[in-house]
């Protein structure tokens, strides 16, 4: 009883809502009221190394030396293979508790389904989470290739492109931008920017001393986007938001394996709203890319078309598919999810390791019900790798659906959400 009142009164300090530990601490009434039939998962992999390493453009930004990984580029480190060991452990205890699956389950190819991309930091994230959530179980992670390849259906690749399509695209994507467009989105996070040089030091940097002309980049806000079909949305080098994207990444990462706060800002104390501004950098690069509605349709397909397909099985119980950030940032805005921040992260949208977990459930008229949260690891839980259950959870939040209303338990009609993703596959049909 003590850890529960002192989790809710962090919890109001925190300024988090209430209904955000709803799928962690639902009363024995909601229990009663609704039995838990399925879950379908869309996880972002756990702590990677960078996808650059030190002898790249990313290590002659800075005179100071990276975070030596216990991984090679862009694979799961051990810290990250740990967390998601852990984060697997609570989602047991949430599935006993629920009654969805009893203690040492073993789980048959019908009721339980694994799959990730075929990257090696998406397979070793699914095979620490499934060693947690199931340990006697045998499970079998599913990917496609061997490590480390695409997957078409983790891959945010433009499966149409025309020149409408483009021009309806830029037009949206300019608009997060204002009147300025694509200058304005960069004007925006300029303080960002010199937050980041600042930190890392530009000024005594190899490219600095060589005076390579590479830096100019980072005074160019006219950012250009590249939309070519079967290749994901990206940017061309020469910009800001385009250079300063892996460093952002880069720090975030560091942040979570470098103990101490101060080495990971290469010698900088920074607060916890500094590491955010840094990691904003990435946020808002991956929202200029995956998140103007016509190009998450697009790139996000293949995954809301398996996701629906997961939901409408009859005798499927729990579905967990490993991907990106990328896949999370378009699936959501393809579900119509409402614009949202998570609370006590740096990264404001897919924390690392996050997850998009639909729940289905039968309530007592017989009909069925779903819930859509976002569950992740806290900034402490991270850093401090601490041990993940029902009385120490996860952060769990609530996501809401544009122009759907929940009943009084917080819950969505299934057909409410089954007609959404059905309209977000008639949007991709629809695409010229």
């Amino acid at each position: 009883m003590k850890s529960i009142i002192s989790s809710l009164f962090a919890i109001l300090l925190l300024g988090i809502p209430m209904s955000a530990y709803a799928q962690s601490q639902r009363s024995q009434e909601f229990k009663d009221k609704y039995q838990l039939k399925e879950a379908v998962v869309l996880s972002r992999h756990n702590i990677r190394s960078p996808l650059s390493d030190s002898k790249s453009d990313l290590g002659r930004m800075t005179p100071h030396q990276w975070h030596k990984w216990s991984a090679g580029k862009s694979e799961l480190t051990s810290r990250g293979g740990a967390l998601e060991t852990m984060m697997g452990q609570y989602f047991r205890k949430w599935a006993v508790d629920a009654g969805m699956f009893p203690e040492n389950y073993v789980p048959t190819a019908d009721d339980l389904n694994v799959i990730a991309n075929s990257m090696q930091r998406c397979i070793a994230t699914a095979q620490y989470f499934t060693s947690g959530f199931m340990p006697v179980g045998g499970v079998t992670v599913n990917h496609r290739y061997t490590p480390s390849k695409m997957d078409p259906l983790f891959n945010p690749q433009l499966t149409k492109v025309s020149p409408e399509f483009v021009a309806e695209a830029m037009k949206q994507i300019n608009a997060m931008g204002g009147k300025k467009g694509i200058v304005g989105i960069n004007e925006a996070i300029a303080p960002d920017y010199a937050l980041i040089t600042e930190v890392m030091d530009v000024k005594d940097s190899p490219m600095s001393k060589e005076n390579d002309p590479k830096l100019k980049a980072f005074d160019n806000y006219n950012t250009e986007i590249v939309l070519e079909k079967w290749a994901e949305p990206s940017m061309k080098g020469g910009s800001a938001l385009k250079e300063l994207n892996s460093a952002s990444d880069a720090f975030i990462l560091q942040y979570y394996e470098e103990p101490d706060t101060v080495k990971a800002g290469f010698g900088h104390k920074l607060n916890r709203d500094q590491w955010s501004r840094i990691a904003h950098i990435k946020d808002t690069y991956q929202d200029v890319l995956f998140t103007a509605p016509i190009v998450a349709v697009n790139v996000a397909k293949p995954l809301v078309q398996y996701m629906y397909d997961e939901l409408r099985s009859p005798d499927r119980k729990f579905t967990f598919l490993v991907g990106h950030d990328s896949n999370l940032s378009s699936v959501a805005t393809a579900l119509g999810v409402e614009e949202y921040e998570v609370p006590n992260a740096i990264e404001k949208k897919t924390p690392i390791g996050s997850k998009l977990v639909i729940e289905k459930f039968v309530g007592p008229d017989g009909e069925e019900y779903a819930d859509l949260n976002l569950v992740y690891q806290s900034i402490d839980q991270l850093r401090n790798m601490e041990l993940l259950d029902l009385d120490n959870p996860p952060m769990i939040y609530p996501l809401s659906l544009k122009g759907l209303t929940k009943n009084a338990d917080g819950l969505y009609k299934m057909k409410d959400v089954a007609d959404r993703f059905e309209a977000a596959l008639r949007a991709y049909e629809e695409i010229p």
